[in-house]
């Protein structure tokens, strides 16, 4: 599965000397063969050195998401560049990493379809794919294949629950999203004396909508809250939200909850401007737009004060802050979190070729499960994983827009500033 980069200068060389020699006696000419051989051989050890590791990215770089896939190849691409400057995977002589990119399009099948093309051109590992459904199906094809697929961002529970052994997960999924969420609210609720008894949810129907639902409905109920409205949408098909929300007007929750992608989000955020709904908190949990760098100007504003649990990238971290730096200086736009889990996905695999010196999938599988990276996001501890997949320390933190920029606001460890509240 290396690529080897074939140098041919010195043997060249050496065969035009041999050629130039043709006057000379027959002791000069075994010498120049002997140069010659000595020159491929050299030559060839040389090659073999300098070899490529090829590793899939399969992201939305069309469509309705195509912002967010084309930052977390981005990251992708600019964490083998990292790894390759610092002298690439030492163990296997420096060997470089090169990102094969590819475009899901936001489509299950055609993940599956890219994933196979990719496999097929010789990938040892795959990262992506920002998608839950998309991220299904690519794992089936990881685990048919016995390649290893870390997951950058894709939260559904399901995804993790087939018994695979190849599949790989850097954020918190679903259910802790939820039950954390809960959590949070509760935390800060109860720290300044907000009474909570019901909450109105939105939220996108896919399995990632629905699950974040299902798992924060739960831990609302234990906590003696009701949940209702509820309202579930599509989306990529949505254009307006005020009818919802007017809905969840009528039904006069003390906090919106709120999950979803961008576009969705900023829907949500007009529609609240709109019907002003009168709710004490306007709550997101993996809410895409809430946490998004742009978000603040985008809606002129309107966002101020929304909070959001997210996983998200540690501002706290220098090592981290230099990196959104040098990402912003390159691509010309703020990191955002989801790049961030794309560059943390190839240092896994990359901190996985240090420990295994094997490029063979299986062996490269087996060191994956035994890591213990320390990571550049807003976690409770190193990247490890269980015996699922599933990132121990996999955490979402509490983000809040404050004059017009994001700012992490809780767990204590990695807040800038502290909550407000109108």
């Amino acid at each position: 599965m290396r690529t080897p980069k074939i140098a041919v200068g010195l043997a060249s060389l050496a065969l035009v000397l041999a050629a130039c020699s043709s006057e000379s006696d027959a002791d000069s000419d075994a010498s120049a063969e002997t140069a010659t051989a000595s020159a491929e051989e050299t030559t060839t050890e040389e090659a073999a050195s300098v070899d490529v590791i090829k590793i899939g990215s399969i992201h939305p770089l069309t469509g309705g998401l195509a912002a967010d896939g084309l930052q977390m190849d981005a990251g992708a691409q600019l964490a083998a560049a990292d790894i390759n400057a610092a002298g690439g995977i030492s163990c296997l002589d420096g060997a470089q990493i090169e990102i094969l990119s590819a475009d899901s399009t936001g489509t299950p099948e055609v993940g599956q379809s890219e994933a196979e093309r990719l496999i097929q051109e010789g990938v040892i590992a795959l990262v992506g794919p920002y998608q839950s459904a998309v991220a299904s199906n690519i794992a089936t094809v990881a685990e048919r294949n016995g390649i290893p697929f870390v997951i950058d961002v894709a939260v559904a529970d399901e995804i993790l629950t087939q018994g695979y052994t190849n599949t790989f997960r850097i954020q918190p999924n679903a259910s802790a999203m939820g039950s954390q969420g809960a959590k949070f609210l509760k935390e800060l609720t109860d720290a300044e004396g907000i009474e909570v008894s019901k909450i109105a949810m939105l939220h996108e129907q896919s399995a990632f909508g629905t699950s974040v639902y299902e798992a924060f409905k739960t831990a609302a109920e234990a906590n003696g809250w009701t949940v209702d409205p509820v309202i579930s949408y599509d989306a990529f098909g949505v254009t307006d939200l005020t009818t919802d929300m007017t809905k969840v007007k009528d039904a006069a929750p003390d906090v919106i909850v709120i999950t979803g992608y961008y576009g969705d989000g900023v829907l949500a955020t007009e529609a609240i401007s709109a019907v002003d709904p009168g709710a004490k908190l306007i709550y997101g949990i993996a809410q895409g737009a809430f946490d998004n760098p742009s978000f603040p100007a985008d809606v002129a504003g309107a966002g101020e004060g929304f909070f959001n649990v997210n996983y998200h990238l540690d501002v706290t971290n220098p090592v981290t802050v230099d990196l959104a730096n040098r990402f912003a200086e390159s691509y010309g736009e703020e990191m955002k979190t989801s790049a961030t889990h794309s560059y943390e996905a190839v240092r896994v695999i990359a901190n996985a070729l240090e420990s295994s010196c094997s490029e063979d999938p299986a062996a490269l599988r087996d060191a994956i499960a035994e890591t213990n990276l320390d990571s550049i996001l807003a976690t409770v501890g190193p990247i490890q994983f269980d015996e699922t997949g599933e990132n121990i320390n996999g955490s979402p933190i509490v983000m809040q827009v404050q004059d017009d920029a994001i700012v992490q606001v809780l767990p204590e460890n990695v807040a800038e500033n502290a909550p407000r509240f109108n």
